[in-house]
């Protein structure tokens, strides 16, 4: 169960949470994992938890009218949810190692990179986590001035 917002494992955003009937990014997915009730709930929750492990200075947003969207100086990753899958995007993740060959999908495009969970599959969370910091290194990585 994830942990509500403004706990320590969960930094939010609250100047973003404008049009939303007044809640925060973080208290909407919540409700969304909450509304959900099933499997793809409770797999967006551990998902949510494992980005937070992995950088416990990762941001919360609500974007595109209800998609989570995890951030550090950019979007990392978003997390949606389909009848028969949880998909995890990396923004640029086509840049991205990925020695554990987790992305599974969206993988014909030159920036974003996917992994479709469904019911029942395992989680590999040291590569998840490996894969939500190298996302954030990109991020954080200063460009070279030529």
């Amino acid at each position: 169960m994830p942990a509500g917002p403004d706990t320590e494992e969960h930094t939010v955003d609250k100047s973003n949470s404008g049009p939303k009937g007044g809640r925060s990014p973080s208290e909407l997915i919540d409700g969304s994992i909450t509304e959900l009730g099933d499997w793809r709930g409770q797999t967006l929750s551990r998902l949510r938890g494992v980005v937070h492990e992995a950088d416990p200075e990762i941001v919360e947003d609500w974007k595109w009218r209800g998609v989570p969207t995890f951030e550090h100086e950019g979007i990392v990753c978003t997390g949606e949810t389909y009848k028969a899958s949880v998909k995890l995007t990396f923004a640029k993740g086509a840049s991205l190692p990925d020695p554990a060959g987790l992305f599974n999908s969206s993988l014909q495009g030159n920036t974003r990179r996917a992994i479709d969970f469904h019911e029942d599959d395992e989680i590999d969370e040291d590569a998840l986590k490996d894969l939500v910091r190298a996302a954030v290194t990109l991020n954080t990585s200063k460009k070279i001035k030529r």
